[in-house]
């Protein structure tokens, strides 16, 4: 039972010195300065003492003696009630905070619990731009518990047609929020960004509103005598491409590319799990001709520094642009390619032209296996076989052209 106490009075509440002072059935005065006083209820609760603030006692807007009474015995009826009135505070204070949580605080909150992960700051950056862009201005001021399908197509139907491929971000984007916010507690139900078995119902599929395009890629048969021409190129761009073409990694992969990384006695370049698309390390075996072009890099290499770039640009400290390969392409008379079509390049030269496993040839462009028991079953990467085949296509790509042929494709 709370200790008995004399009744405080209304002058006393307006007077008492610094010190707490009871009132009688767990409401206390704490006074901590002459300007600073408070009403407390004090109640026990699975065997712990705990003090529920009533507001203040003195001051402009103060708790009446009266009023501090009234709350204290609606208190005691909660405790006897076996509840504990503080938990309930707490429990309505997130529930409103929950009601009032906005879905530009939960997409905020996402990204920033998740950018330390992601691959590079480009990443976090594309989320907040295509959020802000095209998610916001339909449920930005909404209400994470309240984002119902509607909103969803509001923001999504405008650019479904337009921007496919921008369009199946946004909505992928929208429900990894509104999952994260699910498993926090902050709303309940399906999600109406789902895809399969919800939205797939009300939006044609991206393929049919856009079919795929691949990248422009050489026919394999053309390759030796375009290699013949890149190799007469000047620039840096050039010999990244090169480098790119005869590893057959992606444009990203090769541009981020650093001295640590490569290793010209084990012949390997070994590529970070951070600048890989799948996340996992990729061991690259290095062919003689990749090696040929290396040992070159090396005697114009600035400086030793083991982090620096293996194809820099042109301010300091820094990788080539994107667009260098671009460049090249388009100073070759060739703006029909892209880079990255030359790894469909490989591909076909393997498939028609040599006897390589096709899982080889998968394994040597990074792709993610299928499914998840194949992944499990497969668990090397092929290295020394991957290292026969790259030998053979770079012997390929390298090989000796005809004048003929050189003429023809530089006329």
């Amino acid at each position: 039972m709370p200790r008995l106490a004399k009744p405080l009075t209304a002058v006393e509440v307006s007077k008492k010195p610094p010190g707490r002072y009871g009132d009688g059935d767990g409401l206390y005065l704490l006074v901590k300065k002459p300007e600073a006083a408070f009403w407390v209820f004090r109640y026990q609760t699975a065997g712990r003492m705990r003090e529920a603030g009533l507001g203040r006692a003195r001051g402009r807007n103060a708790v009446t003696l009266a009023e501090a009474r009234k709350a204290a015995t609606e208190l005691r009826a909660v405790v006897r009630a076996g509840r504990d009135p503080l938990a309930e505070r707490e429990a309505a204070a997130k529930a409103e905070a929950v009601r009032s949580r906005t879905f530009a605080e939960a997409a905020e909150a996402y990204i920033a619990a998740h950018e330390a992960g992601w691959r590079n700051a480009k990443h976090a950056a594309q989320w907040r731009t295509t959020i802000a862009a095209y998610a916001l201005p339909h449920l930005g001021k909404r209400s994470v518990g309240d984002v119902a399908t509607e909103h969803v197509l509001a923001a999504l139907s405008p650019i479904w047609r337009e921007k496919p491929e921008t369009a199946s971000r946004v909505r992928g984007r929208i429900e990894a929020i509104l999952d994260a916010e699910a498993a926090q507690g902050n709303r309940t139900g399906e999600n109406p960004a789902r895809w399969r078995g919800h939205l797939d119902k009300l939006l044609p599929s991206r393929r049919k509103v856009a079919p795929t395009q691949h990248h422009a890629a050489l026919p394999w048969a053309e390759l030796p005598g375009f290699m013949l021409r890149l190799s007469m190129a000047d620039g840096m761009g050039a010999r990244a491409l090169e480098f790119a073409i005869l590893t057959a990694a992606r444009t990203g992969e090769v541009l981020g590319a650093r001295w640590c990384e490569i290793d010209l006695g084990a012949k390997v370049w070994i590529v970070p799990p951070s600048r890989m698309k799948a996340g996992r390390e990729h061991r690259v075996p290095l062919s003689e001709p990749v090696l040929a072009l290396l040992r070159r890099l090396e005697t114009i290499r600035e400086g030793g520094e083991p982090a620096a770039f293996v194809f820099p640009g042109g301010a300091s400290g820094r990788c080539l642009s994107n667009m260098a390969m671009t460049m090249v392409l388009r100073r070759l008379k060739r703006p029909d390619l892209t880079a990255h079509g030359f790894r469909s390049t490989f591909r076909d030269w393997t498939a028609e032209q040599s006897d390589f496993p096709g899982e080889v040839a998968e394994a040597a462009l990074a792709h993610v296996v299928g499914d998840r028991v194949e992944a499990a079953y497969r668990r090397g990467d092929l290295f020394e076989k991957r290292r026969k085949l790259m030998e053979a296509w770079g012997a390929f790509a390298t090989r000796p052209t005809s004048n003929a042929a050189f003429e023809m494709e530089t006329a």
